[in-house]
């Protein structure tokens, strides 16, 4: 067993020099595939860890969430619950799993980081809730010592220490308790002091989007409030907490600030900070907030599937920061759509402007089983799947854009049908074609997988060069489950027809419940969807929300007693509407 000493003369050596790891390519570029991602596109495409074996169900699905991503030493490394093992990366945009020499059995659960002074790397996150400290100044290697310390009864742990060394571990996973918080003694273990803190709880008759449910719709079960993480920002600490399900479309995270980790701490007027409840893929709760790059700030979270099982999800991430006036805000506009990836300089973050090419547009397939049918590639809902009727190398799909258009990038989103796979599987990969026509009858490579040997369950490719088609063909050439299955064939790029015309007829009516209000708009010609924004001002109309083909919301997410200003613009696959005219809302 490792003592404080010991750990604290860690802190003290210096970088020993490290080896240069060369990585192979293992496919080229045709036509498509760029060496180096200047955008990516959500969910992370990461190789999600299959859970392990649960005796009651036996059912098998990759789960990624509750990401604690941290800065060491100028890279970056991502902690997902239950994933034997975590990612590293250089750029925020490409990762690659680290196996440790030493982990969690079952992966870690709802994980904890921490960098302390670049010196070594602190993660807790034990899934019985009984855990001590682990640490290494080699994650890459992966040889974590644990502190000679059990901190008991802990679910969704943050282990936040101070500038001046005073340590915290942060708490909380229920329907019942508060987050709470104990200050640790980082000289003697991290022996906790004996006061435990209630620092706050939510409060759903006052903050709509605390409400449980589908679209917060769930007025009788209680809301859960979890993942407690702190951003220290000018002096300021930003406790960052999900709600209010990790199951639902509206999972998002809201912030309390304060000028003492211990309290007392003040509810922000314009949560939730992160949220996305419309579009492909849903949610943006129990995450953690990291500076990047240039030193901008990126949150990662939790994204909602629950097909096979509660608790399939995806990773996230997101832009975020700090305003003049001190509010911490995320921007998931357009959120799963591609984005400048963190390393871009000047560009970090933004939107690319490329849109939807394949949104229920024209299916056709080598086969499909009873209602998984081809058209369940473009409907732009995770839920949902094609199914062929092998996995052998012939079948295929085909996109008829109707219009050509100039294809930017191309995501391949592969769903888990009866997979039967458990745990950390090795040798996973996935291989396959995408070829582009103009014609149905002269084709192009968009995208060559043939030699590919990662795994990609979430695989996002951006062309090196924009190609003009109409038709876009996927063929099989391998996938590593018995079933190929896809729920998302999503083409990105430019049409070149009219953008739709600014939105009339806007009105946002707040109900009686202030928590609630009805928004509805005149249909705009040749609009696939709309996206309404929203914030506590004018200028900051921070959060927002993505909708296909319906021309009202019932949103139920805002904050009692507090004023708000809304406008909505409409998008198709040639791009986006002037905004309305912003709405005052008292």
């Amino acid at each position: 067993m490792v003592n404080i000493n010991q750990f604290h003369s860690i802190v003290q050596i210096k970088y020993i020099s490290r080896a240069i790891v060369i990585y192979l390519l293992l496919w080229t570029p045709l036509h498509a595939q760029s060496t180096h991602m200047q955008t990516y596109c959500n969910p992370v495409n990461i190789d999600y860890t299959y859970t392990v074996y649960n005796a009651k169900d036996g059912i098998s699905y990759r789960a990624g969430a509750d990401p604690a991503v941290v800065a060491f030493r100028g890279e970056y490394y991502m902690f997902v619950t239950r994933s034997m093992g975590y990612w590293h990366s250089k750029d925020l945009n490409s990762w690659s799993f680290v196996e440790p020499e030493k982990w969690y059995f079952q992966g870690s659960n709802a994980p904890t980081a921490h960098n302390y002074k670049d010196s070594v790397l602190i993660v807790a996150g034990d899934p019985s809730g009984q855990m001590s400290p682990l640490y290494t100044d080699n994650p890459k290697k992966g040889d974590w010592k644990p502190v000679p310390m059990i901190l008991g009864g802990l679910q969704d742990p943050h282990l936040f220490i101070d500038d001046n060394d005073s340590a915290y571990v942060f708490w909380g996973s229920s329907n019942r308790w508060p987050i709470r918080v104990r200050e640790l003694d980082m000289g003697n273990n991290f022996k906790p002091d004996e006061e435990v803190h209630e620092l706050f709880n939510l409060d759903p008759e006052q903050h709509g989007w605390e409400r449980f449910g589908e679209d917060h719709r769930d007025e009788e079960t209680k809301p859960f409030i979890e993942g407690p993480w702190m951003t220290k920002h000018k002096g300021v600490y930003y406790l960052q907490y999900a709600a209010p399900g990790t199951q639902f479309n509206v999972y998002g995270d809201g912030v309390y600030t304060s000028d003492h980790p211990l309290g007392p701490y003040t509810y922000a007027p314009h949560n939730p900070v992160f949220y996305k409840p419309g579009g492909f893929l849903n949610g943006a709760g129990h995450g953690s907030t990291v500076k990047g790059p240039d030193g901008k700030y990126w949150h990662f979270a939790t994204m909602d599937m629950s097909v096979n099982m509660t608790w399939e999800r995806r990773i996230c991430m997101f832009p975020a920061g700090f305003d003049e006036d001190g509010i911490m805000y995320g921007n998931m506009a357009y959120g799963d759509y591609p984005h400048y990836a963190p390393a871009e300089a000047g560009k970090m973050g933004e939107f690319t402007g490329w849109m939807l090419l394949s949104y229920k547009k024209p299916v056709a397939t080598s086969s499909a089983v009873g209602d998984h049918l081809g058209s369940q590639v473009v409907d732009e809902s995770v839920k949902s799947f094609w199914l062929a009727e092998s996995n052998r190398e012939e079948e295929w799909i085909s996109v008829d854009l109707e219009d050509p258009g100039k294809v930017f990038a191309i995501q391949v989103n592969y769903h888990d049908h009866e997979s039967g796979i458990y745990g950390k599987a090795p040798r996973l990969f996935h291989r396959y074609v995408i070829e582009g026509s103009l014609d149905g009858e002269h084709w192009v490579k968009l995208v060559d997988r043939s030699n590919n040997f990662k795994d990609v369950p979430n695989d996002y490719v951006e062309l090196t060069s924009p190609q003009e088609v109409r038709y876009v063909k996927f063929t099989n050439l391998h996938t590593p489950t018995p079933h190929l299955a896809i729920s998302g064939l999503r083409i990105f790029g430019k049409g070149n027809g009219n953008t739709p015309g600014q939105v009339q007829e806007f009105i946002v009516n707040r109900q009686e419940d202030q928590r609630n209000a009805l928004l509805s708009w005149e249909e705009s010609r040749g609009a696939q969807g709309y996206l309404i924004r929203w914030g506590i001002d004018p200028e900051k109309l921070y959060s927002s929300w993505m909708v296909y083909d319906e021309t009202e919301l019932d949103l139920r997410s805002l904050n009692v007693g507090q004023e708000y200003y809304f406008t909505i613009e409409a998008f198709n696959e040639s791009g986006i509407s002037s905004a309305s005219k912003i709405h005052p809302i008292p």
